[in-house]
């Protein structure tokens, strides 16, 4: 008998103790570790050693995590399964997290560094006074070629160049619906945020006629395609064309004059966070001149940093291309959240599209 009641003692004890393990694990679970933060971020976007050095510097660990779409990481944080942070949206899709309620504020006391960001990427339509993002990386969308393998004629000064018959099955786009409905709606001399069915339809029956120059509808994949010369022409982002012709020096890059998409990538902070103090203090590590200027070396995009600017390659920075003028900016766009109905009609045509090339 007595061992009976010392056996069941024994499992009421150990029970007891593996609830409160797992009330400790939880504990921990829920309000993550103070050493390590999780950031979600695009592919190859930013300087791997900058990511060990923060961790030198503050003790705190990254589990660095990719996606390839602002929608893909705008549904994973919607889930709520992964607690994630620090994300780097696009501007729409900032005003769609804020819609949600996705997003905690920014204690901009703890990021000193912001002073170095230069004012005209600040307090922009988005997201005014920069309450939840914090400027990353900006650039364009345009065309990166090879001169060798068009005709002299074609500078692409105008999205038709891309419609010129030379061109057959020798031309890539991205495959965005904002991207290339964008790019169709422009050639049109439309709003690349028009909310128009007309508009919407012309573009796309336009953008059919463009069906016997396309090679392929592609991701990431454009990089080592167009350096290899695989194709001569392809619908990108500037920071995308910044790496092609670091690596094929016979290409080139023009945004057309009929005006294009200016996009800025931020910082943000999701409700899922576990670790608020170190997102802060990687967001303001980030935005350190000397970190920024390396980081924009390596990834290639142009950076909202002003004293970064002063730490890097003239060539670089005094390079239209990549970092436009005021006149250039004046006749981009900055994407605007059209909301679910819109987005989806984009898609849509954008899939219609897409279908009717063979």
């Amino acid at each position: 008998m007595k061992t009976i009641i010392q056996a069941t003692i024994a499992i009421i004890v150990a029970c007891i103790v593996l609830m409160f393990v797992a009330q400790q694990l939880e504990s921990t679970s829920s309000k993550g570790s103070k050493d390590t933060i999780t950031v979600y971020n695009w592919g190859d976007y930013i300087d791997p050693d900058l990511i060990k050095q923060f961790t030198e510097e503050t003790g705190i660990k990254v589990i660095y995590e990719t996606y390839d779409s602002n929608e893909a990481m705008m549904t994973k944080i919607q889930q709520g399964g992964s607690a994630y942070d620090i994300a780097v949206p696009s501007e729409y899709t900032i005003e769609m997290m804020l819609e949600e309620d996705l997003l905690l504020p920014i204690d901009h006391s703890k990021i000193p560094n912001l002073k170095y960001i230069d004012p005209y990427y600040l307090d922009l339509p988005f997201d005014p006074g920069n309450q939840f993002s914090i400027p990353y990386f900006w650039g364009t969308v345009g065309i990166v070629f090879n001169p060798n393998l068009i005709p002299e004629h074609l500078s692409f000064e105008s999205w038709d160049d891309l419609w010129d018959p030379s061109l057959k099955r020798k031309v890539f786009l991205v495959d965005g619906a904002r991207e290339v409905m964008g790019m169709g709606l422009n050639s049109l001399g439309e709003s690349l945020n028009a909310k128009d069915e007309e508009l919407l339809r012309r573009a796309t029956d336009k953008l059919i006629t463009l069906s016997p120059n396309i090679k392929g509808i592609i991701g990431d994949e454009i990089i080592p395609l167009m350096i290899n010369n695989e194709a001569a022409v392809a619908l990108t982002w500037s920071g995308s064309a910044a790496d092609m012709m670091w690596e094929n020096e016979e290409l080139d890059y023009a945004v057309p004059e009929e005006g294009s998409n200016l996009w800025f990538d931020n910082f943000v902070i999701p409700k899922t966070a576990r670790n608020i103090e170190g997102a802060h203090a990687f967001i303001n590590f980030m935005l350190d001149p000397e970190v920024a200027a390396q980081n924009a070396d390596y990834v290639g995009y142009s950076t909202p940093n002003a004293a970064a600017l002063e730490l890097m390659d003239p060539e670089v920075v005094e390079d239209e291309r990549f970092y436009p003028s005021e006149e250039i900016k004046d006749k981009l766009e900055v994407y605007e959240n059209l909301g679910l109905e819109w987005l989806g009609k984009y898609n849509e045509y954008f899939l219609e599209f897409k279908m009717s090339i063979r």
